[in-house]
Order: C-alpha cells, then structure tokens, then sequence
C-alpha cells in the first residue's frame, strides 16, 4: 500500500510538471472510482460520466495547489461528490418550477460494474442527495466518517447526523417494502 501511495505521488509531480503519462496513468486508476461515486449519487450513467470527467478536468487545472503529502483519490473523490450533490440538487429544482425536458428519459442509465443489489439502489436514490452522499462514501467507497468530514468539509458531528438519518431513512423503507 505504501508503494501505491508512492506511486500516485509520483504520478501527480508528473502530471504537475505537464506530463501526459503521469496525467494519463492518474485518470486511469481513478476513473472507475470517480464514476461510481458520481453514479452513486445522482443514479444516472451519463450525468455520471459528465460529473466523473468535469470533476478531474477541474482537479486537473487545480493540480499546482493541490499538496502531493495528501493522497489525491480522497480529493478527487470530494470534487465529484459536491459536483453530484450539486447536479441532484439542480434536477430537483427544476422539476419544481417544471422542466419539461426533464421528462425525456437518458439514453444511457445503465449501472456502474459491480454495481449494488437494485433494492439497495432504489432505497439510495430515495435518499437526500446529502445523506446519499455520506452514505455512499462511508459504505461503499470505504472512507470513516472523520475522512468524510474532510472531504466535505463538514463537522464530524454533521456528517454522523446525515449518516444515521441516511441509515434510519434506508431501514424505514426496507421495513415498509417487506411487509
């Protein structure tokens, strides 16, 4: 694991120093991350795929600030959450003042490989986009809650709260679908 943390810090002084390999070899180990997290979210292949890709386009032209001691997939991982966060948010308020065109179905909405069970996935999309994003990166991409805070930028106790309300929402619609 310490080798692969090398190597990423390798690849980002690369990538700052304008080299298309190190860029490239970033973009590869952490596409499929970036896209899940995002898919995760917003429950849409390709509103996925463009959160996926603007988030490391903007992470890519952010590079000279970014500080290579921190690992970038957690700061990655935060661009394309608020991104996805963000996008949900957008939807719901235009289907509120009456988007039409949001009723044309995506051509895409396929899952992610390896995706979840589609129960697990109707509960998640029926979640807040905050609790379905905590929850998202606390159980299925594996960061604890101190992580999640950091990379939100929220109190520790503010994301506790939106995980156990995300959790207690999860629960109270699993219970409703088995009886």
């Amino acid at each position: 694991m310490a080798g692969a943390g090398r190597e990423e810090r390798a690849w980002v002084r690369g990538a700052q120093a304008g080299s298309a390999s190190d860029l490239e070899a970033l973009f590869t180990h952490h596409w499929p991350g970036a896209y899940r997290a995002a898919y995760l979210v917003v429950h849409n292949a390709a509103a996925a795929e463009d959160i996926a890709q603007e988030a490391f386009l903007s992470a890519v032209r952010a590079l000279d600030t970014f500080d290579r001691r921190r690992p970038f997939g957690p700061w990655l991982h935060r661009i394309v959450v608020n991104r996805a966060i963000d996008w949900t948010r957008a939807r719901a308020l235009r289907r509120e003042i009456g988007d039409e065109q949001l009723a044309v179905t995506p051509a895409r909405t396929e899952a992610p490989p390896d995706e979840l069970s589609g129960e697990t996935m109707a509960a998640l999309a029926a979640l807040a986009p905050e609790h379905r994003a905590v929850v998202v990166l606390r159980y299925v991409l594996d960061y604890s809650p101190g992580e999640i805070a950091d990379l939100l930028e929220l109190p520790r106790g503010t994301v506790n709260s939106r995980l156990r309300r995300g959790l207690d929402a999860l629960q109270e619609r699993v219970m409703r679908e088995q009886t």
